[in-house]
């Protein structure tokens, strides 16, 4: 008697890979625009993400930095504005390149995943346009209070902790890691790239590139 395989997915990354640039980024000039951002604020940011960019502070310290911006708010405003965001800074920025990938899993019948370190009020959108199946992802803490932390509710949603997400995805959903898919651009992502049987470096960084020639993954460009 044949063992019946598992299903296929497919797992993409947000910042840099579905979207061709960094949603953060984009989030912080929309609330300047509203005028949500103190000056200091801003100033930490912006020096924070020169070390970043030349991969001299991870990921979880930037987040930290980025995160401190909600502390003591409430959730609600950003989710009220959480679809003009989308339709005017993110989906404007969606990858051609990526979307098709994405049409073509979805017309095999493949699981569609949406992985990222990013936050879910903020994906939630994505997800509904994309019609995709599942969100991975980093969620704001909400205190007794009822109003933010600061802080994320669990791990956030990057390098092993991302790994695990998917393992427990695949488990619960008989994802066959083997025949599945992943795209990514940082070596943040190795983890998962790493997990699945078809691995995919999207305009990567200098780390990933060096990875992904030594290993023979295909290096994919934004259109």
């Amino acid at each position: 008697m044949k063992q019946e395989k598992g299903r296929i997915a497919a797992f993409f990354d947000f910042d840099k890979t579905l979207l061709t640039t960094d949603s953060a980024a984009l989030g912080l000039r929309f609330l300047w625009e509203l005028g949500l951002l103190p000056g200091p604020y801003i100033a930490k940011v912006l020096f924070a993400n020169i070390f970043y960019q030349r991969h001299l502070i991870s990921d979880e310290a930037m987040a930290d930095i980025l995160l401190t911006f909600y502390k003591d708010k409430r959730l609600d405003p950003f989710v009220d504005s959480r679809c003009e965001f989308y339709q005017y800074k993110v989906k404007p920025r969606l990858s051609k390149n990526l979307l098709e990938r994405l049409r073509m899993h979805q017309q095999a019948g493949h699981v569609t995943v949406l992985l990222s370190g990013a936050l879910r009020y903020s994906l939630e959108p994505v997800m509904a346009d994309l019609k995709m199946n599942h969100l991975l992802c980093s969620e704001l803490e909400v205190g007794e209070d009822g109003l933010l932390t600061g802080r994320t509710k669990g791990p956030l949603c990057v390098k092993k902790a991302k790994a695990a997400m998917a393992l427990n995805l695949a488990c619960e959903q008989g994802i066959d890691l083997a025949r599945s898919h992943a795209y990514g651009d940082h070596q943040s992502d190795l983890d998962i790239l790493s997990m699945v049987g078809y691995p995919y470096a999207v305009q990567p960084t200098k780390p990933l590139l060096k990875i992904a020639r030594q290993r023979g993954w295909p290096v994919l460009k934004h259109s």
